[in-house]
């Protein structure tokens, strides 16, 4: 009779096998959890506010007692999505050192806002809301003002708003 005990007599065949699952398992494993980490380490980082300090160019040009446009883009990545977003804000000069700095956005529904300078006024054409100078609601739904962005200006004569994103 012959002993077929497993431990009597491996074939070549069956070290084979074993050997090859062995060092297959290994790669994979080598393989597979940098892989795993790459592909869910988007959806493991936190959505934090952003700060970020935008220029504006010199503040010589922007005229005093006269809102200005100044538009500028953005990219922001979200996970594998990168989404570029395009922002404008108005900067209206009181003095050589005096200003204010608008954001376009209604505080009603997020519409653009703009400055018609026949009517002195920021008007939001999707549902007529109207502004003075100085961001005020004159009239419509708006349940407040006009957002005044915190700027700074530097030594050589530069203006920087900062801008906070979600």
């Amino acid at each position: 009779m012959e002993d077929h005990s497993p431990s009597a007599n491996l074939s070549r065949r069956d070290f084979v096998t074993i050997i090859s699952a062995f060092l297959g398992t290994i790669m994979a494993f080598a393989i597979g959890f940098p892989l795993i980490g790459y592909l869910i380490s988007p959806a493991l980082t936190s959505l934090t506010a952003k700060s970020s300090r935008i220029s504006l160019g010199l503040l010589s040009n922007y005229s005093i007692g006269k809102p200005t446009l100044f538009t500028f883009t953005r990219a922001k990545i979200n996970g594998w999505e990168k989404t570029v977003n395009s922002y404008a804000v108005f900067v209206l000069r009181h003095s050589e050192n005096e200003m204010k700095v608008f954001s376009n956005i209604c505080p009603h529904l997020s519409c653009r806002v703009l400055w018609h300078e026949d009517q002195q006024k920021f008007i939001c054409p999707c549902h007529d809301a109207h502004f003075d100078q100085q961001g005020n609601v004159i009239s419509g739904p708006p349940p407040r003002s006009l957002d005044i962005l915190p700027h700074e200006i530097d030594p050589s004569g530069n203006l920087y708003i900062q801008m906070t994103e979600v």
